[in-house]
Order: C-alpha cells, then sequence, then structure tokens
C-alpha cells in the first residue's frame, strides 16, 4: 500500500471512529447538559467529522490506482481541515472556550481545498484517459 493511500485509510479511519463515538456521546451524555446552540454546534463537529472521515477512506482507495501530488495534497487538506474544524468546534463546547471558534474557518477553508484538489486530480486524470 502507497504511504499516502495507508496515511488517507488511517486517518479516516480513526476519524470515523472518533466522529461515531462522539455522536453517541453527544447524544446520551452531553444533550442535556448543554444549550440547544452549543448542542448543534457539538453535532456540526461530529457530522463534518464523519463525512470527511468517509471521504479520505474513499481517497484512499482512489489514490491505490492513481497516485498523483494533487491527490497526496488533498488527503493532507482535508486531514488538516477536519482536525481544525471539527477539533475547534468540539473543544470550544466541551471546554467552553469561544475564543478558538475564531479559527473554525481556517479549517473550513482546509476541507474546501481538499475538495478543490480532489477536482482537480479528477480533471487531470480525465484529460489524460482522453489523450
Amino acid at each position: 500500500m502507497k504511504t499516502s493511500s495507508a496515511f488517507q485509510l488511517i486517518a479516516g479511519s480513526f476519524a470515523g471512529a472518533l466522529a461515531v463515538a462522539g455522536g453517541a456521546f453527544g447524544a446520551h451524555a452531553l444533550q442535556d447538559g448543554l444549550s440547544p446552540d452549543r448542542f448543534d454546534t457539538y453535532q456540526t463537529a461530529m457530522s463534518y467529522m464523519l463525512v470527511h472521515a468517509i471521504l479520505l477512506v474513499s481517497m484512499s482507495t482512489l489514490t491505490l490506482n492513481t497516485q498523483t501530488r494533487m491527490l497526496g495534497l488533498a488527503g493532507i487538506l482535508v486531514f488538516a481541515g477536519l482536525c481544525v474544524f471539527s477539533g475547534s468546534l468540539t473543544i470550544l463546547v466541551l471546554l467552553d472556550f469561544p475564543a478558538l471558534g475564531a479559527i473554525t474557518p481556517i479549517g473550513g477553508i482546509l476541507l474546501i481545498g481538499g475538495w478543490v484538489c480532489l477536482g482537480i486530480a479528477g480533471i487531470r486524470h480525465w484529460r489524460a484517459a482522453a489523450d
């Protein structure tokens, strides 16, 4: 298995497990102790984490067959974005640290960058296949 494929598979798998465990923890232990707004923020963090964990695992299968720098960069950006976006929201809610919300948009930008890099890799692959 190529290094970027292994990284994406491992990161996505653990992020998925953390998102499922975090979602269950939120539903059973946090919901009654948080305001509705804070609980919604926590749920957003877990939802984004799960979606992007699935993306990372999916990308690991792509990079098995097509190894490009753009796919590798996409994986790095998605993982970094997942950590910053979901991590900052989770810490903001659990530790009541609102200042951390200022870095959440950086995580969103990293996630968007990962999706864009994935799209560029797809376009490049499509063009190469057409030649």
